[in-house]
């Protein structure tokens, strides 16, 4: 996806994102675009692989409020959502008498955490306990808590892989169709491009990259309260839709993707793309959406598909976006 910033309003952002993470190009991009589309985020990656940094630095540096809480077996709903407190309440009066008898003692969430955050960082979330975490997700899914809206932007939820030594188990598949961007982040130390590895070596050594840095925040909510409202008019012209529903046909004729191996759902592929396909354009400095747009579509797919699919997911894109380009 070259010139994926380009003209872009968030070219300072990505700038900060570049100066302090080495590598991992297509996942400071997803944030990015996550934050624009107001779409959560799921990174699975080893520990150390700059999953949290990444998106802290997206967070501070557009000046959004941040709250970020790592997830254990224990993890109770009050300790992301805010405090429990007592309150005492006179019981109504009755008609006959006016006068107040009594009290009963209320329990109520003195909103904080999640419930503040524009941005959270929901770290190790396939550790949180299945009665935390199914509320979490309504919360994440509605933006509200009870009746209250919340102002949170964007969930960045973040994982080991899925193996017996990290002790996790994997969100079942309607949790994980929650978080519209999903990705696999690698480590550089491991990485085929043993350049990345050693740059972010050298830049340690000479200084050039603190490991707690401060940051002078380069944008703020404005922005992207200004790209989510240009975002619903952003057109995408019939050759990108028809362009779409043939990606989809061709996982489920070709690849055999169905309800018993995939998630393919109407949700995520025929409303959530939509936004992610206009919010790719806007990102590039285009008024339009474009057959190269569908690229983000494999970040989509990551982990609602086989992984030897999601292999050819590239391959089948080119395909399809030259059949209708």
């Amino acid at each position: 996806m070259s010139g994926w910033m380009g003209g872009s309003e968030l070219a300072a952002l990505r700038a900060l994102l570049d100066r302090h993470v080495v590598g991992h190009d297509e996942a400071k991009a997803a944030l990015l675009l996550g934050l624009v589309c107001r779409e959560h985020v799921y990174l699975e990656g080893p520990p150390g692989s700059a999953k949290t940094r990444m998106a802290e630095i997206a967070a501070r540096g557009s000046e959004l409020d941040f709250f970020f809480y790592q997830m254990h077996r224990d993890t109770r709903l009050a300790e992301l959502v805010g405090d429990v407190v007592l309150e005492r309440r006179p019981l109504a009066a009755s008609p006959g008498d006016p006068e107040p008898r009594g009290e009963r003692i209320h329990q109520k969430i003195e909103p904080g955490g999640l419930l503040l955050a524009q941005v959270c960082v929901l770290d190790d979330i396939s550790r949180a306990p299945g009665e935390a975490l199914n509320v979490l997700l309504r919360i994440l899914n509605e933006r509200k808590f009870g009746d209250a809206p919340i102002p949170l932007l964007s969930a960045i939820a973040t994982s080991n892989p899925m193996r017996d030594e990290y002790y996790n188990e994997p969100l079942d598949p309607a949790n994980m169709d929650r978080f519209g961007i999903q990705l696999s982040v690698g480590s550089l130390v491991g990485s085929s491009e043993p350049e990345l590895a050693r740059s972010l070596l050298d830049r340690f050594v000479d200084g050039e990259v603190e490991e707690q840095p401060v940051l002078e925040p380069v944008c703020d909510r404005g922005l992207f309260d200004r790209l989510f409202a240009r975002l619903g008019k952003v057109p995408v012209p019939e050759p990108v839709r028809q362009a779409l529903l043939q990606f989809l046909h061709v996982l489920v004729r070709d690849y055999d993707c169905n309800e018993t191996n995939a998630l393919l759902t109407d949700r995520s592929f025929l409303v959530k793309s939509v936004k992610l396909l206009r919010g790719s354009a806007l990102m590039a400095g285009r008024e339009a959406v474009e057959a190269g747009d569908l690229d983000v579509l494999r970040w989509m797919t990551t982990f609602r598909v086989p992984a030897e699919v999601h292999a050819q997911v590239p391959e089948i894109l080119e395909r399809v976006k030259e059949k209708y380009r």
